[in-house]
């Protein structure tokens, strides 16, 4: 009975084994297998067709015309403004008409005025900014509220009538300034040389020159309409005060001692301790030659550009930085070293100068001058108005000035 049992047991197992069906027979994977050929054929079909499509140039987009097409274009050619018969004028009232957009960008639009105004500075071409104005307009116009304001910002200038005032600054409406101008423009390359040797901006050399023959052009008519004026030349003074800047002698003196002293609180520097050191025995007579050459006026200017930069070093070691305020430089000059006394509120003044009837102070007008943008080309106003001190050698330093002088004057 037991043996029956027992071949009866193996028989089934016998059938059980032989009915378990292979691996890939089974139909999961069979069915997995057929979608994965089938999804690769899929791809493959869409790949050759996009092929196809490719080939025959069937996916090209011929695109279409911007309906701003003949704005943009317009705007692109602005640049053409700056090459045609434009006169000078028109372009300035070009401008300030931009000017009144960009303020109206700036209510509205307050990042696009930014990157114009950041554009106007840093550009040498004015058509990029009305460029710049024209293709934000494209948009901006869509504002109601924005181009309201700008049709009133606009009527409200336009309303006013073009005046003819020839400058705000009544001196500079004279012709006094008219000629004084183009005696100044022959001397730039010894203003330019001297402020190079003395560490000085240009430009406040200039201004205490404007101060200066302003006062001679006013004080001495007659000599003016004779001599100053046809000619267009500086006046140079030789009796009590010296030179085209009238350098006082007891001044130059004090400003030769005051480059050669390191515990002077005027000190300019180690490499400024030769830019005036003689070349004869008989330094009175050599000093009052160099201030009053009606030829050549380099020292002139040498001595004025110490005088700035030492007043400014006595105010400086004092706690009080006057570097970038011209007028109380001006005025400084003009009172002398004797009353520059370092104080936290210092005011503009000087001798008083009579022009047509007005009266200015001798500060005020080189004020005026320095911050007019009259002689920018020549003259350009800059960031900072005295020069770092240098690293190169004092030697080195000393052989540039002098070949400077050398250059300019005949010793």
């Amino acid at each position: 009975m037991k043996e029956n049992e027992t071949k009866s047991g193996v028989q089934n197992s016998n059938t059980a084994a032989g009915n378990k069906k292979p691996f890939y027979k089974r139909k999961w994977v069979r069915v997995t297998y057929l979608s994965l050929l089938h999804l690769f054929a899929i791809y493959g079909a869409i790949q050759i067709v996009g092929l196809v499509i490719f080939k025959l140039g069937l996916t090209n987009n011929s695109g279409t015309v911007d309906k701003n097409s003949r704005y943009l274009m317009e705007v692109s050619e602005m640049n053409d403004l700056a090459k045609n018969d434009t006169s000078a004028r028109q372009r300035i009232q070009v401008d300030l008409d931009q000017y009144v957009k960009m303020a109206a960008f700036g209510r509205f639009y307050p990042e696009n005025a930014r990157l114009m105004m950041q554009t106007l500075r840093t550009c040498d071409n004015p058509s990029v900014v009305s460029q710049m104005i024209a293709a934000a307009s494209l948009y901006a116009d869509k504002n109601e509220d924005y181009t309201k304001f700008l049709d009133k910002m606009l009527k409200s200038y336009e309303s006013e009538k073009q005046q003819q005032n020839p400058n705000v600054i009544p001196w500079m409406a004279t012709e006094e300034w008219t000629a004084l101008k183009q005696a100044i423009l022959k001397d730039k390359h010894l203003i330019d040389s001297a402020a190079h040797i003395t560490g000085v901006d240009p430009r406040l050399i200039v201004g205490c020159l404007v101060g200066e023959q302003m006062r001679l052009f006013n004080s001495k008519r007659e000599m003016y309409k004779t001599y100053l004026a046809p000619k267009a030349i500086l006046s140079v003074q030789s009796q009590f005060s010296l030179g085209v800047n009238g350098i006082k002698d007891f001044t130059a003196m004090k400003v030769e001692r005051n480059l050669k002293d390191p515990n002077s609180e005027y000190y300019m520097g180690k490499e400024y301790e030769h830019i005036l050191d003689f070349h004869t025995a008989d330094h009175t007579t050599e000093r009052v030659n160099r201030l009053v050459d009606y030829r050549n006026h380099l020292y002139s200017y040498i001595y004025t550009g110490c005088i700035l930069h030492q007043t400014m070093k006595q105010w400086q070691r004092a706690g009080y930085d006057i570097s970038n305020r011209p007028d109380i430089l001006f005025t400084l000059f003009n009172v002398g070293f004797s009353q520059s006394q370092p104080k936290p509120d210092p005011r503009c003044g000087g001798s008083h100068i009579t022009i047509q009837d007005r009266v200015y102070t001798f500060g005020a007008i080189g004020f005026d001058f320095f911050f007019s943008g009259e002689l920018s080309d020549e003259f350009p106003l800059h960031n900072q108005y005295f020069r770092q001190e240098q690293k190169t050698s004092k030697t080195q330093n000393d052989t540039t000035n002098n070949n400077i002088v050398k250059n300019n004057v005949t010793i």
